[in-house]
């Protein structure tokens, strides 16, 4: 067995990687967010991430305003050394812009969800939060597996602490007044 030579782009520049590195390094593996500076590459997701996730897309495009937008898996530039990739996103684009972009600014970002999953609990709990409330994105939820359901941690952005505040644990329904009105039927992934 041969092992493959570890490619020299790999080796963090001094001060770490910057967040366009990440659409100029070359054959970097699909998902790679940038944190403080670091690649993180996202491990093989288990199944109920991809329900829970196709679920809200789904539900969150057809309940969305008309001025919103529902992406998943796409960059957020936080900063120079900061490029997360929330799950799920709502944002508010520029309109008739650039579909050729990889990322979004935080300021067009109305609400970022986070599916935890094993490898990630710390980023997706803790630092990944941090700096999207840092960043003053407004909404963000974080959604647990527990025992095969789903339950949605939702928070809310203090301004003046810049930090998010919890405003509700939904397990079967998630029902919210904001940033628009939503109801979604969490139970609905045992039928997918």
């Amino acid at each position: 067995m041969t092992v493959e030579p570890f490619p020299q782009w790999l080796r963090p520049p001094p001060g770490g990687f910057v967040a366009e590195d990440l659409d100029r390094l070359p054959d970097l593996p699909p998902h790679t967010e940038l944190i403080d500076g670091s690649l993180v590459f996202v491990s093989p997701q288990a199944e109920f991430h991809m329900l829970v996730i196709s679920l809200l897309e789904s539900v969150l495009r057809r309940l969305a305003p008309a001025d919103m937008r529902v992406r998943r898996e796409m960059t957020v530039t936080l900063g120079r050394d900061q490029r997360p990739e929330p799950d799920v996103l709502v944002v508010r684009p520029n309109i008739g812009g650039d579909t050729k972009r990889t990322t979004f600014r935080p300021e067009e970002v109305v609400l970022a969800v986070e599916v935890v999953s094993v490898e990630s609990r710390f980023r997706d709990r803790e630092r990944k939060p941090h700096l999207y409330a840092k960043a003053g994105i407004m909404h963000f939820w974080r959604v647990e597996d527990i025992d095969g359901r789903p339950v949605v941690y939702a928070y809310e952005l203090d301004p003046a602490t810049r930090t998010y505040a919890l405003t509700g644990i939904h397990h079967d329904k998630l029902r919210l007044s904001v940033p628009f009105d939503i109801d979604i039927d969490l139970t609905e992934i045992a039928r997918m």
